[in-house]
């Protein structure tokens, strides 16, 4: 991650190509436009096109402006199949609190000493906890607990569930609070919290009638916009095209901002050459870190048997990121470089053999109406296909538009 030095090196900034600078709008609401008093930002995008490498930087931006930033991938303490607010309230409560130790910060809430007294006895289960512990082990070992036991998780929710509006309470008081103050007598501007990976949840149903992701940012957005500093939170892309993105705005009282794509084409097909050229120079940079494009460029024949071969796998990536690297990784799978136009046909033929498996007569027919008119409103299964990648968002100054997977464009069945 670039948060790393030695990381940077890899950083290409396609912020030109993307629509505009969406990490820098960020950093400016908390840095400039609101620094004393909490924000609330959201934050989207296809999953694997580049979200948590631009909330690195955003993080190493804020830290050189003198906030404190906690950073942490929700997905290493949340079962992302089956997520309440109280889980992520807590997976927030323990990343600060572990971090502001690291800081020589100790802050132990007393709302959470009993409450981990009170949920000992209700579950009737051993938690070794001495009232000694620091917040962020008690609910350590609680998560931990009930992560792997549904039958657990079930229960302390059950328990939590009415007291979320206490548990926010303290948080903010008796944590967050007291944790500004004292980062500030340490000089800092103030506390940020990036949560990432959110945007990984299921679109599964809740008993409460509300798909996963409408649930905890819409029905229950209004507590998760209460912590008393500042917060940003990825979600999922699909609440972008849904029709609860109205009354997500209106819990937040903000836009989600939108990671797109890096457009390979533009909408009437032909190439964008500004686009394939900073794709070109991530794969180099990862071929030789340090080295400038000036001079990488000259180098391309030692990785690939011909520019026309590494333009070929950027041009079939469509700009998703991760694609591009899983193709490459692919290519190195079978021989050493340079990677032959071959290998890479073999490996776009394999990978589209694969993503075909999994659709529809009917899907077909979408995906032709997406590639034709570049647009997926009103589309029910817009969720299927954005999850699935069978279908990208692309940004330029006139707004969105979609087109499909490029290793799709290339199956029988597109053609028919």
């Amino acid at each position: 991650m670039i948060s790393k030095a030695e990381d940077r090196q890899y950083y290409i900034d396609f912020a030109k190509v993307r629509g505009g600078k969406i990490i820098e709008e960020l950093r400016r609401t908390i840095a400039v436009l609101s620094p004393d008093d909490p924000t609330c930002q959201l934050f989207t995008g296809h999953i694997g096109c580049g979200k948590s490498t631009e909330l690195q930087r955003l993080k190493v931006e804020l830290e050189q402006q003198g906030f404190h930033v906690v950073y942490f991938e929700s997905s290493q303490s949340l079962d992302v199949a089956d997520v309440d607010i109280t889980d992520i309230l807590l997976a927030i409560a323990r990343e600060v609190s572990q971090s502001l130790e690291k800081s020589q910060i100790n802050i132990k809430p007393s709302y959470f000493q009993n409450l981990f007294t009170e949920v000992v006895d209700f579950l009737q289960t051993p938690l070794d906890l001495s009232a000694q512990a620091e917040l962020s082990v008690g609910i350590a070992k609680l998560t931990a607990k009930t992560k792997d036991s549904p039958k657990l998780r079930s229960q302390l929710r059950q328990y939590l569930e009415p007291r979320t509006n206490s548990i926010l309470e303290s948080i903010n008081q008796e944590l967050l609070k007291p944790a500004r103050e004292k980062l500030k007598q340490q000089g800092k501007k103030g506390l940020v919290v990036i949560v990432d990976n959110l945007d990984r949840i299921d679109n599964s149903l809740k008993p409460s009638g509300y798909y996963q992701p409408e649930y905890l940012f819409v029905e229950r957005g209004e507590q998760l916009n209460q912590l008393s500093c500042h917060v940003v939170y990825t979600i999922p892309l699909v609440l972008i095209f849904s029709n609860a993105l109205g009354r997500l705005t209106n819990r937040f009282g903000v836009d989600p901002k939108v990671l797109p794509m890096v457009p390979v084409q533009l909408q009437d097909g032909t190439k964008f050459t500004q686009g394939v050229t900073l794709l070109q120079q991530m794969v180099m940079a990862r071929a030789f870190p340090g080295v400038s494009w000036e001079q990488s460029q000259h180098l391309i024949t030692e990785v690939f048997d011909s520019p026309e071969t590494l333009e070929r796998l950027c041009l079939v990536s469509g700009g998703h990121l991760r694609n591009l690297l899983m193709i490459l990784f692919r290519c190195l799978q079978q021989e050493d470089p340079p990677i032959s136009w071959e290998c890479v046909n073999r490996v776009i033929k394999k990978r589209c053999n694969e993503l075909t498996l999994a659709i529809t007569a009917d899907e077909w027919e979408v995906l032709r109406e997406v590639a034709q008119g570049k647009s997926l409103r009103g589309h029910e299964k817009y969720d299927l296909l954005l999850r699935n990648m069978f279908v990208f968002e692309y940004r330029d100054e006139d707004g969105s538009w979609f087109d499909i997977n490029p290793i799709l464009a290339e199956a029988r069945e597109f053609r028919l």
